[in-house]
C-alpha cells in the first residue's frame, strides 16, 4: 500500500507502468533505452478512493484521464528510468492529495452600507454626466 493521506492509501496492484522511449536529451542512449514512464491508474474503478475523492480526481485530471476513467501520467523529465518512475508516482500522489482536500464552501456575504452608498453615488454621477451631454432645448 502506498500512503497518500492519513485515510487514503493506494494499492500497488492498481498502478500499471509502461516504459516508452523519451524524446529530448540523452545522446545515443535515447534511441536505445525506454526511459520515459507512462503510469496508468484506473481512477473511475479504484476501490481505494472514496466516491467524492474519485469525482474530484477525475475533474482535476482534465486531459490526462481517458474515456474509460484511466488516469495516464507520462514522466520523461529525467534521463533514468528510476527517476522518471519516482516522478510519475509523486505526481499521481500530488493529484490524489489535491482531490482529497474538500473544496471550501462559499459563505454568502452582504454588501456593507458604505459600499451601497458608493455605488448609488457613482450611478448618480454617471447619470449627471450623461444628462450633461444632451443639448438643452429650453436654452435655444
Amino acid at each position: 500500500m502506498i500512503p497518500v493521506t492519513r485515510y487514503i492509501a493506494l494499492d500497488e496492484t492498481e498502478l500499471e507502468e509502461r516504459f516508452i522511449r523519451a524524446p529530448g536529451p540523452g545522446g545515443q542512449n535515447v534511441n536505445k533505452v525506454a526511459t520515459a514512464v507512462q503510469l496508468r491508474f484506473d481512477a473511475a474503478h479504484s476501490p481505494s478512493l472514496p466516491a467524492p475523492v474519485r469525482e474530484r480526481l477525475i475533474a482535476l485530471a482534465g486531459r490526462r484521464i481517458t474515456v474509460e476513467g484511466v488516469l495516464v501520467i507520462t514522466a520523461q523529465r529525467f534521463r533514468t528510468q528510476s527517476r522518471n518512475r519516482a516522478d510519475a508516482l509523486e505526481r499521481l500522489l500530488d493529484l490524489v492529495r489535491a482531490a482529497a482536500r474538500p473544496p471550501k464552501s462559499r459563505k454568502p456575504t452582504r454588501p456593507t452600507r458604505a459600499s451601497k452608498m458608493r455605488r448609488l453615488a457613482d450611478k448618480r454621477r454617471h447619470g449627471e454626466l450623461k444628462r450633461g451631454r444632451s443639448p438643452r432645448l429650453d436654452s435655444i
